[in-house]
């Protein structure tokens, strides 16, 4: 019985089955990731076979020997072709970001691993990587059983933005480029870019620095901000009575106080087409918001950003730059003045506001916007203008900061200051 497996089969045909289960799973997830066939013909394999089928038909039809012998070439072409693309693809590949965030300019690096897994020597292919709106080709060597070979590849990261980066295929096909049989590896994967920014140091103290919170006109009877006294009423803290004024007036006298608040930073950046005269404008205010947002929420400030059309999640410094990297500009009738009714009906504890805008927007819609905003609330506006020398004047409530390069932030809120 050493030769029977434990249900009486041959141990022969259980290694067998085995075998031949493993060699059709594998086919079937293959042939899952290969495109269809009709997908191998490309458009000059088209136009080669439509010549092929004209010159067969009219060559038997005038009985022309040479648009035969010229049909036939045609379709004997494609047969050719064809068998470029017949076998396996027995690969294992994998991709690899380094990184999936860095700043605009910094080198993003990847790599691409390519195993062979067969039992037998593969013949040279082409390894094909989408990168954005661009596709990269790499020149894939014949690689013996077991062999592998590593691709190095670098991104440009040159404008902010979300680059998807695969998915990786391996490509048959003849050298005249008529056939071509791809098969996917690997999922996409996504690089963020994320936009420049600059530390501001103390620069931005007097906006963003608060220690004991601002006062309000908002009476309280338990704060920090002592206010005046009043008359005891039953429920009164006891711990607020006034001993000496009370000695005094013989009346019991408790303390008020002027409600105070924290820190509460609003950044507000107009993401309308319309209002910058250049695409660089944006990206230096998306980069102004970046910087102003980080300084924030590093010295653990309460932050609210947003844009003329979403909110922007900002719980962490990472997830603040993945929502800015992902920002696009939008065609809409919404203005800063629509901006800041936003702020002023969603965002009720705030304390300063700052809003982002390019150089189309006019001093009226910026003297507009911060009437809007509510009483008590501090108004800064930072508007974009590439070149410009960093200055400060008032529109109305609202302080305006012109700004032409993202250096120059750090120097424009010292100005503020002043």
């Amino acid at each position: 019985m050493s030769g029977f497996g434990t249900q009486g089969v041959p141990r022969s045909i259980n290694s067998t089955t085995s075998s031949v289960t493993r060699v059709v799973a594998g086919l079937v997830t293959q042939v899952r990731r290969t495109s269809s066939v009709l997908t191998w013909i490309t458009r000059a394999a088209w136009v080669v076979l439509g010549a092929g089928v004209v010159a067969l038909v009219a060559g038997f039809s005038l009985n022309w020997i040479e648009l035969i012998v010229l049909g036939a070439g045609f379709v004997f072409a494609l047969v050719g072709a064809a068998i470029f693309a017949i076998g396996r693809h027995p690969y294992a590949i994998s991709l690899r970001l380094r990184e999936g965030r860095v700043v605009v300019g910094e080198r993003a690096m990847g790599g691409i691993d390519i195993r062979n897994t067969s039992t037998s020597a593969v013949l040279p292919a082409r390894i094909e990587l989408p990168v954005g709106t661009t596709r990269a080709s790499f020149a894939l060597p014949g690689l013996p059983p077991g062999g592998e070979h590593d691709e190095l590849f670098a991104i440009p990261t040159t404008r902010r933005g979300v680059i998807v980066v695969g998915p990786v295929s391996s490509v048959r096909g003849d050298p005249l480029g008529l056939i071509r049989r791809s098969v996917l590896w690997t999922e996409p994967e996504e690089l963020y870019v994320h936009p420049r920014t600059i530390r501001m140091g103390g620069s931005a103290a007097g906006f963003l620095h608060d220690l004991e919170g601002r006062e309000t006109r908002e009476i309280t009877n338990a704060d920090l901000s002592f206010h005046a006294l009043r008359e005891y009423v039953p429920g009164d803290d006891r711990r607020y009575v006034h001993w000496r004024s009370s000695a005094r007036t013989g009346t019991l006298m408790v303390r008020q106080f002027e409600e105070t608040r924290r820190s509460h930073l609003v950044l507000a950046i107009s993401a309308q087409e319309r209002d910058y005269a250049d695409p660089d404008e944006f990206e230096l205010a998306i980069s102004a918001v970046g910087s102003l947002g980080l300084q924030a929420l590093n010295s653990e400030k309460q932050l609210t950003a947003m844009t003329s059309h979403e909110v922007l999640r900002t719980s962490a410094p990472r997830l603040f730059l993945d929502e800015l990297t992902r920002l696009e500009t939008v065609k809409s009738p919404t203005t800063v003045v629509e901006m800041a009714r936003t702020i002023t009906r969603d965002v009720l504890r705030a304390t300063v506001a700052v809003l982002i805008c390019g150089s189309s927007v006019s001093a009226r819609d910026i003297r507009a916007a911060g009437a809007v905003l509510p009483v008590g609330v501090r108004a800064l506006a930072i508007q974009t203008r590439l070149g410009a020398e960093p200055s400060v004047h008032r529109l109305g409530s609202v302080t305006v900061l012109e700004l032409g390069a993202l250096e120059d932030l750090p120097r424009g809120f010292r100005k503020l200051e002043r």
